[in-house]
């Protein structure tokens, strides 16, 4: 259930309501530290304003997360925490594994050996039949309003 931008956490991060080890601020994105990190250094990317799933941000709020992320990236890579690559990661709804209802990008510092990963399905790593994901792109490609180039 999407919590109002009232009771969300993360507005009342942004508000500092509550308090939050802050990253990196400007007029549209907050970055803090994960609180339960999934390793050392998980930083949290959001922003500013309450949406509860991408779609539901305007076209102009969705760059800055990824500018953002980009410069934390960089700076983690930099900044003697243990990070030999990031992984970004970002659920968009329940069954993607999202737990608080306020967009959110996670960039996750990366080590050789770390233990950390995805869970893929048995059949990961099937070569998809063409027409299987043409069907696909079509279903897609109908639902943006768009015709086949």
């Amino acid at each position: 259930m999407a919590a109002s931008a009232r009771d969300c956490i993360f507005c009342k991060i942004v508000r500092r309501e509550v308090p939050a080890s802050i990253v990196r601020d400007d007029s549209s994105t907050l970055a803090f530290m994960d609180f339960r990190p999934m390793n050392p250094g998980h930083v949290l990317v959001i922003p500013k304003a309450h949406a509860a799933y991408v779609e539901d941000l305007p076209p102009e709020a969705v760059g800055p997360i990824l500018e953002a992320a980009r410069e934390i990236s960089r700076a983690m890579r930099m900044s003697g925490i243990r990070c030999e690559a990031v992984t970004f990661y970002l659920a968009n709804g329940t069954e993607a594994g999202q737990e608080v209802f306020h967009v959110h990008l996670h960039l996750i510092p990366r080590w050789r050996g770390d233990a950390f990963g995805l869970r893929v399905r048995a059949d990961y790593g099937r070569i998809a039949d063409r027409t299987e994901l043409d069907g696909f792109a079509v279903k897609i490609r109908a639902a943006l309003g768009r015709s086949p180039d």
